[in-house]
């Protein structure tokens, strides 16, 4: 027999029995354990933020995996309590304790004291996946050089390549779908910005490596939230396990780029030319191959799902698809047949991009920010110790009717007049801010400006459930649409 510590015993609950019956007693085992316990923390007056601790480690962990194997989504864990707790409440999740924060001012209060008060937290099974040297890990000093040297792809000049290297894919692989034939945007993004970034990054080509690299980031992407401890069959070991030879696949890339077998100009290439140059103006081959990793899975997923969404929320207000199709054909007709889209034209799409913020505003493809205190402090009249997990939560800010009448109607013009600061962080804000946000944006504008430009488009599968065990929401249906080309087409 195996020697199993109570983690791994929990751990084997969660993932081979029954998970109505173990969350249901858990969940009150915890209930009552909790309210002994928070009785005692408040007649010692510890802290004021509402909410439960439960168990010492365990917390409320079961119940967030729950969530996040439901067809809710793991932000259900984080409603639920706002409506038992208040809109600020405590948790404790992986034995961390966390405080979701909801507003503006704590946001500004987190964002704009980043490695002063604060720095950025991840579960585990997040760190372990994308690696210590990555740019969402490091610390302070590190943090600066990384994101410095990482910052090349996304300047202007390498965008206006990249946006038409973009839009030439996506036109080629959207003229193979037959008028009447369904296509799961879901898939069809994934696959297509996946592509799009490794070609950016490594030059890769070659399909059969392609589909290599993509089973592995897929499993890696999927152990990001699971419970961290190795058992085989489990996502975390897959994960893992997918992680090393990804490591060891990059890895050998280098070794016939630095014999000269191959010299690409690309990403990578621009890294190992400054093998020679001092370590403050260099990566080493663990930051170059962490940040690899770090770049293509929060490319590809979150931009992914951004289009997706993008689609279901166009089919639902056919008003923005109409005022937005007719902007992208005035650009669209204006252009020598057969021409690429260019950085130009995505500046004079004004429309198209209120539709990308709100997008990203009702997706909220990053549901909340996390960080950690580095000291005792107070945010929004409460106590905030140190070590615990802070989250700046932009879903509930993004659909705070204070903030946007009606948060829950897609209304791109609602961008016509200015928001309150930190308001609308999709991205982050402060020296954290997502260094692929520019990216993105012209990502999804191209993808907006070819679909609507060329295509209408039904939804085949209005179900609005969520994918189970996902990270970022995403429709369990990956909206599969049957597209219909316009006349004069793409």
């Amino acid at each position: 027999m195996f020697d199993l510590s109570k983690e791994e015993l929990l751990f084997l609950v969660w993932n081979y029995s029954d998970i109505i019956t173990v969350a249901v007693v858990s969940i009150g085992v915890t209930f009552f354990v909790s309210k002994a316990w928070n009785w005692r923390r408040e007649k010692k007056g510890d802290d004021q933020i509402p909410g439960r601790l439960g168990l010492p480690f365990l917390g409320e962990t079961i119940s967030f995996l729950s969530a996040t194997n439901s067809t809710r989504g793991c932000y259900d864990f984080v409603r639920l309590r706002r409506l038992w707790h208040g809109k600020c409440f405590k948790t404790r999740i992986f034995g961390k304790i966390h405080v979701f924060v909801p507003s503006t001012e704590g946001a500004r209060r987190v964002f704009a004291n980043d490695f002063v008060h604060f720095n950025k937290g991840y579960v585990k099974s997040m760190a372990d996946a994308v690696g210590e040297k990555s740019l969402l890990c490091v610390s302070r000093d590190s943090h600066k050089r990384i994101r410095r040297l990482l910052s090349d792809p996304f300047s202007m000049n390498s965008l206006s390549k990249f946006v038409k290297e973009f839009d030439n894919m996506l036109r080629e692989r959207l003229k193979n779908f037959e008028a009447g034939k369904s296509l799961v945007v879901l898939d069809f993004s994934m696959k297509l910005t996946f592509t799009a970034m490794c070609k950016m990054l490594l030059s890769i080509t070659d399909e059969s490596l392609l589909r290599d690299i993509e089973r592995d980031c897929t499993s890696i992407s999927n152990a990001m939230l699971s419970f961290p401890i190795t058992i085989p069959g489990t996502r975390y070991y897959k994960g893992i396990k997918a992680r090393k030879r990804l490591m060891k696949t990059f890895r050998d890339i280098m070794t016939r780029r630095r014999s000269g077998k191959e010299s690409p100009q690309d990403f990578l290439q621009s890294m190992i030319q400054r093998d020679s140059y001092p370590p403050n103006e260099k990566l080493d081959d663990t930051e170059i191959m962490d940040n690899l990793l770090t770049l293509i899975v929060a490319g590809q997923t979150t931009t992914a799902a951004a289009m997706m969404w993008s689609v279901k929320f166009l089919d639902e207000n056919k008003e923005a698809q109409d005022r937005l199709r007719e902007e992208q054909l005035s650009i669209f007709r204006n252009k020598p047949e057969g021409a690429l889209v260019t950085l130009e034209d995505l500046n004079n799409m004004s429309y198209g991009s209120k539709v990308v913020k709100e997008t990203l505003r009702m997706s909220n493809v990053l549901l909340w920010f996390p960080r950690v205190a580095l000291n005792d402090c107070t945010i929004g009249g409460f106590e905030i110790k140190k070590g615990w997990h802070v989250n700046i939560d932009a879903t509930c800010i993004h659909y705070d009717p204070d903030l946007f009448k009606d948060p829950m109607q897609f209304n791109p013009s609602r961008f016509d007049e200015m928001q309150k600061p930190y308001s609308h962080i999709p991205f982050g804000s402060g020296p954290r801010t997502c260094l692929g946000m520019n990216m993105a944006k012209v990502t999804m504008l191209v993808f907006l400006h070819r679909l609507t430009s060329g295509y209408k488009w039904t939804v085949d599968d209005l179900d609005t459930c969520l994918e189970k065990k996902a990270h970022i929401p995403r429709l369990r249906s990956g909206c599969p649409i049957t597209l219909q080309p316009l006349g004069g087409g793409n």
